[in-house]
């Protein structure tokens, strides 16, 4: 019987092996046996941690990009001010009083008279929200687009404008109080938004790839002469996108914190859960997706088949609300709609994990069937 190699004897012999995992090609105790039923899982797990320390890539898209996309959107969709509607007023007959009872009127208005034509053409453009054209009986046209929001806002305070300064009275007194509530913001949206994003895009990406790109170099046929089972090393795989995991929603939420001053009103704890077992379901998906794919070509464009739905119908940059309720039963299966809500509801609402069973099912579902089709279907060679 002969003695097991030692790792370094072990690479010697068999070029390309896995780092730490020893290589021999006969005998019928191995060393993972030896050192214990986990101990291929926890060198491979340990190997694909260093192995991703390394490639200066894997921080820029997991850590950097998040946050400047953040960024970008969080300046470009900021809370403003109300705009003050632009408002063109037909020169002609009554013209003048138009603009006077515009101009004192307690409504935000920028009114000024312009012609008609010029008028007409600068609101195709956009330039106005709303044209006036008095008319001879002193009456008044509003053209107005009913698509644009601020178009219809525009014609509401002039219309308001113009008939208190006509004379019209309220029959009942009003008061207004403005009222600015924390996660009613788009950024507080868009985060918990982007955090599920992430986590699809690291585990899809980052197990899918990986695997694939290992069958290319011929990795996975060196495994074949070791006691690695396939559980072990899909689960190594799958459980090294979960130690990035801490980083990334810690990095995001701190970043969203510190400078969009947003409020976390649920149990971190929670949070840390719901991303662990998304970047589990995600990290299954990407496993399942590269089983038997033999290219990096051939796995990309499947990777990008199956994230696209979610990309446009899980909720990431708007609310999914807005499509039609007949397909929300589906959208609402999607694993990155069920992450995503069940971490908004977590972060801007303080819901607990055992309000959102249904989301946790989805996950919990997406998660065991794709690693048990992985496992069913992923072939070394």
């Amino acid at each position: 019987m002969s003695a097991p190699l030692r790792t370094d004897e072990a690479n010697k012999a068999a070029p390309g092996a896995a780092p730490g995992i020893a290589v021999r090609s006969a005998g019928k105790h191995t060393g993972a046996k030896q050192n214990g039923r986990w101990s291929g899982y926890t060198h491979l797990l340990l190997a694909r941690i260093k192995e991703m320390q390394r490639e200066p890539e894997v921080i820029f898209w997991v850590f950097l990009f998040p946050l400047l996309l953040a960024f970008g959107l969080g300046i470009a969709f900021r809370s403003r001010p109300a705009s003050i509607p632009n408002v063109a007023i037909a020169a002609g007959p009554g013209a003048n009083a138009v603009l006077q009872m515009a101009q004192r009127s307690p409504q935000s208005l920028r009114a000024q008279i312009v012609s008609e034509a010029e008028a007409l053409n600068e609101f195709r453009l956009g330039r106005y929200d709303l044209v006036i054209i008095p008319g001879e009986d002193g009456g008044m046209e509003y053209r107005y687009d009913p698509a644009r929001p601020e178009s219809v806002l525009a014609r509401a305070q002039a219309d308001d404008a113009l008939q208190a300064g006509a004379g019209r009275k309220d029959p009942l007194p009003t008061s207004a109080q403005a009222s600015s509530e924390p996660g009613a913001r788009y950024i507080d949206f868009l985060i918990p938004g982007l955090l599920g994003m992430n986590l699809m895009n690291s585990g899809m990406w980052g197990v899918g790839f990986a695997l694939v790109d290992y069958r290319q170099r011929k990795l996975l046929k060196r495994y074949v002469a070791t006691p690695m089972r396939r559980s072990d090393f899909l689960l190594a795989l799958t459980s090294s996108r979960l130690v990035l995991m801490i980083a990334e929603l810690g990095l995001l939420l701190g970043f969203g914190i510190f400078v969009f001053h947003m409020r976390v009103a649920g149990s971190w704890l929670a949070i840390v859960l719901l991303g662990a077992l998304g970047a589990a379901a995600f990290a299954g998906l990407g496993l399942l997706t590269a089983s038997r794919a033999q290219k990096i070509e051939s796995v990309s464009g499947l990777i990008n088949l199956v994230m696209m739905p979610m990309w446009v119908f899980s909720g990431v940059f708007f609310s999914y609300e807005r499509f039609p309720a007949v397909v929300h039963p589906l959208i609402h299966a999607l694993p990155l709609t069920a992450l995503n809500d069940a971490l908004r509801a977590t972060i801007l609402e303080g819901a607990p994990l055992a309000a959102q069973a249904g989301r946790l099912a989805v996950l919990v579902a997406w998660t065991a069937v794709s690693f048990l089709l992985a496992l069913s279907w992923f072939r070394w060679t």
